[in-house]
């Protein structure tokens, strides 16, 4: 609906936690009617992994952060809860300097990501030598490891990768993957990431909150409720901190609101 200014006012739907991304009580034309009024006109927005990888060869990375994200820096122990040498999983990792941080400061790490430009500038920025192997389990996959072995980089579509390739994980940190994959993926996405976290794992998701009408997108919009709706069932969610993240990168693509929200996202005891 539209308010008396013209601005769009974006009515999203309570969900019962019924796992899926929509109540359990609704017939399919209905949980598509829940999803596009959450999602506008991104909804149906698909981008396939070969425009990422053209991203990656044409240096159209904007999405990359030269610095530790904030994010991760600032929420870190409640990440850590006290615990030492953590198997950290980066989902859609790209060559995030966070992986190399995270290492230094005793841990290991595990990525995924679809470019293997990707991967490589990151072992190579870093100057860190590493190897290159298959992954029989994934067939065409390739596996990147530094020479300490704390870091694997799977050069890989996300969707193939799984619990049997490294186990669980007792941190993940998803600060672009989320909101990077297609709209209609999220329900097969957190299927995977939930069967990904250890007992005691801690999940830190960043989120954004835009109006999806104004931009197609990538990153998309992901508003908390259905964070709640793709969570909720099997995990407790805590918002740890929300902040105006409007620069003049959003202003360019026609926003005047643009909200970072940062999540922390945690298997139930039960």
């Amino acid at each position: 609906t539209r308010s008396k200014t013209g601005l769009l006012l974006v009515v999203l739907p309570r969900f019962i936690h019924s796992g899926k991304g929509c109540s359990s009580l609704s017939t399919g034309g209905r949980c598509k009617t829940n999803r596009t009024s959450m999602l506008g006109q991104q909804a149906d927005r698909v981008m396939a992994l070969g425009e990422w990888e053209e991203r990656w060869q044409q240096d159209r990375i904007g999405f990359h952060q030269p610095e530790v994200h904030k994010m991760l820096e600032n929420n870190i122990d409640k990440v850590l809860n006290g615990r030492t040498g953590v198997c950290f999983f980066f989902p859609l990792c790209g060559k995030a300097v966070d992986m190399k941080w995270l290492a230094d400061l005793g841990h290991s790490v595990v990525g995924v990501e679809i470019s293997e430009k990707a991967i490589q500038q990151f072992f190579e920025e870093n100057n860190m030598t590493y190897s290159e192997e298959p992954v029989p389990a994934i067939p065409g996959a390739k596996v990147y490891k530094n020479s300490e072995k704390n870091i694997s980089l799977y050069q890989c579509n996300l969707f193939t990768f799984s619990s049997s390739i490294e186990g669980q994980f007792g941190a993940i940190w998803d600060r672009g993957s989320l909101v990077a994959i297609n709209p209609g993926d999220r329900e097969k996405y957190a299927d995977l990431i939930i069967s990904l976290m250890a007992k005691d794992c801690r999940y830190l998701l960043d989120t954004l909150l835009y109006n999806p009408d104004l931009y197609q997108g990538p990153p998309f919009f992901v508003p908390d409720e259905q964070v709640h709706s793709l969570f909720g069932s099997s995990c407790d969610i805590e918002l740890l901190h929300s902040e105006d993240a409007l620069t003049d990168k959003q202003r360019k693509w026609g926003l005047d609101k643009f909200t970072e929200n940062v999540h922390l996202i945690t298997p139930k005891s039960n």
